[in-house]
């Protein structure tokens, strides 16, 4: 079971941080999961909040707002870390080692993604990173307009625990997902595994940080486990299986 580490080494650096993804390779995660969305200047910037009050006391539109703003922002110091800034995906990807996998996160709501899913393909795509990154979405959307402009990347629907199970796991997973599911930890039953990896699909579970909670979800072979604590995890988990 490979361990990526949540928006990096969230738990002890500032999120979706060029230094979360730096503690990330240092705790040996295996790889990340982070977030992208479009800004106002057409960037592909590394963020989870469109709006940026929580993790720098702006009520600012990050899909309106242009990078030359957004790169002097303090991301780290409202989240009790050292300051830090956000940085573009191409940051990212020249700084993580080619062993490492990458899931990107599509983050946008709205049916108009403002170009967001298209240019985050093209990147991969261009960059040749096909091999160890791999797109997701909540956004059935996104993932449709990957499907059809670059079919060979690899793309995961991710399941909403807050909104109804039928029209996600039988309508919308069918339709986008190539190479896996993406559901949260309390939506995995061994039935839901198996039927999965007989469709193919490998899966890649958030967020789980408790020990027992891995161990159930490696007995039922999940492939993926998204964690804030990827180091601490790891070793909890080795040492378990040494007792």
């Amino acid at each position: 079971m490979r361990i990526l580490a949540h928006r990096g080494a969230s738990a002890d650096f500032p999120e979706n941080t060029l230094e979360a993804m730096r503690g990330a390779m240092e705790q040996g995660a295996d790889g990340v999961e982070l977030d992208v969305i479009r800004c106002g200047s057409g960037e592909l910037v590394v963020c989870h909040d469109e709006f940026l009050d929580r993790l720098a006391g702006l009520h600012w539109d990050v899909r309106e707002t242009p990078w030359r703003k957004l790169k002097r922002l303090d991301v780290g110091s409202r989240l009790g870390f050292a300051p830090a800034r956000i940085p573009l995906l191409d940051e990212v990807f020249d700084l993580l080692p080619s062993s490492m996998a990458i899931n990107v996160e599509l983050k946008c709501i709205e049916t108009d993604d403002r170009g967001l899913s298209l240019a985050v393909a093209e990147r991969i795509h261009d960059r040749k990173l096909a091999d160890r990154v791999f797109l997701s979405s909540f956004n059935p959307y996104c993932l449709v307009r990957v499907a059809r402009a670059y079919p060979h990347l690899k793309r995961g629907y991710l399941i909403d625990p807050d909104l109804a199970w039928i029209p996600q796991a039988w309508f919308w997973l069918p339709i986008t997902a190539l190479t896996s599911v993406h559901p949260h930890f309390s939506q995995v039953t061994a039935e839901r595994v198996n039927r999965w990896h007989r469709r193919g699909w490998a899966l890649a579970v958030w967020t789980v940080d408790e020990l027992d909670e891995a161990r159930r979800l490696r007995a039922l072979g999940v492939e993926d486990l998204i964690t804030n604590r990827p180091g601490a995890l790891r070793r909890e988990l080795r040492n378990l299986e040494g007792a």
